[in-house]
């Protein structure tokens, strides 16, 4: 009897990360800017909390996510209770709750590429269809477009602001208009994970949609403002109504011990918080400046990266900077053919970004 492997599932969609460092020659430092990582690391009231969790290791944790939750509460000011939220392994986790949770077999939900792959590829596990309609020229999201797509199959539209790789974001009254039209039976899944590095003043996260019970679902991530990764930790937060229901496929055990406690106490960093934050908008600055020195286009970011159009084919880009040491990340996978994101990174990694992307404008300016 041949085995029932659903042909949606075969389909080829393994979401591919950044890439562990490269190894390079004695003398080159490599510096990762591929992946969006917190370029300080971690809090060291986490690495603390993990020393103390060590010796735990042989006992189960918390069966339930409680007391992160109540710290999220405490984080969120306590305008949201600990039954609004759903924590889990990483906000890719998230997502993928999500899918299982209101996706079906011939369901539909919109994307709007370039975004983050999951999105696409854990709707087509589920044996639902990505409607994908396309951002503009500028990386902004078409929400007319999407709302004229939407249909009585739609079950999700996937947005993000700031948005991974493009560094875009939706403007308060354009989010609000757009909510305000969603018919009932369809949920906005914003993935906000770089909501800390954006300063923009009509940036909104989720929170007051979710306060006013709209179907609004919020993403986020423990993976970039905290250095956490590695640990795996994302959460979400949602009405009751949906937040309650999705809690009902939430396994025992879920969060392990070092994930548990790293979060609780990255929580409690709120100074370590502070300093990443106002470092990376100081380095984005930076890097940003630099790139308009060197004349190369570039699209304006929120988020704690920017996308570039590079100068030379995306992969030869890649590879003259990874033989100088320095990991950036090709977005075609994304949607973006042709574009590279660049994270930001500690001002030695900035500079090295820099004085190499000096050499190629340089080389190519000679060999024109």
């Amino acid at each position: 009897m041949q085995l029932a492997f659903k042909n949606y599932i075969l389909e080829d969609s393994t979401y591919k990360g950044g890439g562990k460092k490269i190894v390079m020659p004695d003398g080159i430092t490599v510096h990762k800017l591929s992946s969006n990582e917190n370029p300080l690391g971690y809090s060291p009231k986490v690495k603390e909390a993990l020393s103390k969790t060590l010796d735990d290791l042989s006992y189960y944790p918390d069966n339930t996510d409680s007391r992160l939750r109540d710290a999220l509460v405490k984080d969120f000011d306590g305008v949201l209770t600990a039954d609004n939220f759903i924590t889990a392994n990483s906000g890719s986790e998230i997502i993928d709750m999500i899918s299982k949770a209101f996706l079906s077999e011939n369901d539909e939900v919109i994307v709007s590429q370039p975004c983050f792959l999951p999105y696409t590829a854990f709707t087509r596990w589920m044996g639902a269809k990505a409607i994908n309609v396309p951002m503009t020229d500028n990386y902004d999201y078409n929400l007319e477009g999407i709302s004229k797509a939407i249909t009585d199959r739609t079950k999700l539209v996937f947005l993000a602001s700031p948005n991974n790789p493009s560094g875009n974001y939706i403007p308060m009254a354009d989010l609000r208009n757009f909510i305000d039209k969603l018919p009932k039976h369809v949920i906005l899944v914003l993935d906000e994970v770089y909501r800390h590095f954006a300063e923009a003043e009509d940036y909104t996260s989720g929170v007051p949609f979710v306060v006013e019970g709209k179907n609004v679902i919020a993403i986020n991530s423990f993976s970039k403002t905290y250095g956490l990764a590695g640990l795996r930790v994302g959460y979400c937060y949602a009405p009751v109504e949906i937040s309650n229901y999705m809690r009902k496929i939430c396994k025992p055990f879920l969060l392990s011990s070092l994930a548990l406690e790293g979060a609780i106490a990255a929580l409690e960093d709120v100074d370590f918080v502070n300093k990443t934050v106002a470092l990376l908008k100081e380095e984005r600055k930076f890097v940003l400046n630099g790139l308009d020195a060197l004349q190369i286009k570039y699209w304006p970011s929120q988020g704690n990266f920017v996308l570039i159009d590079p100068p030379i084919n995306d992969m030869e880009f890649t590879a003259f900077l990874e033989q100088r040491g320095i990991m950036v990340r090709p977005v075609g996978v994304f949607g973006a053919p042709g574009k590279v994101r660049i994270s930001f990174g500690l001002r030695e990694a900035n500079k090295a970004l820099l004085a190499a992307l000096e050499v190629l404008m340089k080389t190519k300016t000679t060999t024109a």
